[in-house]
């Protein structure tokens, strides 16, 4: 997937919106995948993008939260940190499944089907350009505007 365009797609999203990827050509976007809304990990990744965010919005990048969490939990979910970017609801995993983001999961001593962390950095002409898969939080965010900003700056 690295380094190649990314099927178009059309998503569910926060503040009634709906996202395809398509239209947002011209801008880098950061797809990232998290296990589910108001968890502490997720939480904490989230508040992270969010710190940033004008950051990312001055390296000419996007930011887009995916989980299988519903619309209304997501709503909430942003309204309670005051996110300033869309979180997209995948409860059908049609973007988990482009991404490949479903991995088997242990969660005390039961294995189960869920979102591996994992993130995408895709350039303004629709290119996957950087993955972070099995995604540590503390300093991931960073990571991620680095790369953002050297893309924007190489473009």
């Amino acid at each position: 997937m690295l380094n190649q365009p990314i099927d178009n797609f059309t998503a569910a999203a926060t503040s009634e919106r709906t996202i395809e990827l398509k239209e947002l050509a011209g801008q880098q976007v950061v797809l990232y995948f998290y296990p589910k809304d108001n968890t502490p990990g997720c939480t904490t990744e989230s508040q992270d993008f969010r710190d940033l965010h004008e950051q990312f919005t001055a390296a000419n990048t996007i930011i887009l939260g995916v989980s299988r969490d519903t619309l209304r939990v997501h709503e909430n979910f942003k309204a309670k940190h005051g996110f300033p970017f869309e979180l997209i609801s995948d409860g059908e995993e049609n973007l988990c499944k482009q991404f490949d983001v479903i991995k088997l999961k242990k969660l005390y001593g039961k294995e189960h089907l869920g979102i591996e962390r994992s993130t995408f950095l895709i350039d303004q002409a629709g290119v996957l350009r950087h993955e972070w898969r099995k995604v540590k939080v503390a300093g991931h965010a960073a990571q991620v505007l680095a790369a953002a900003q050297a893309l924007n700056a190489g473009h």
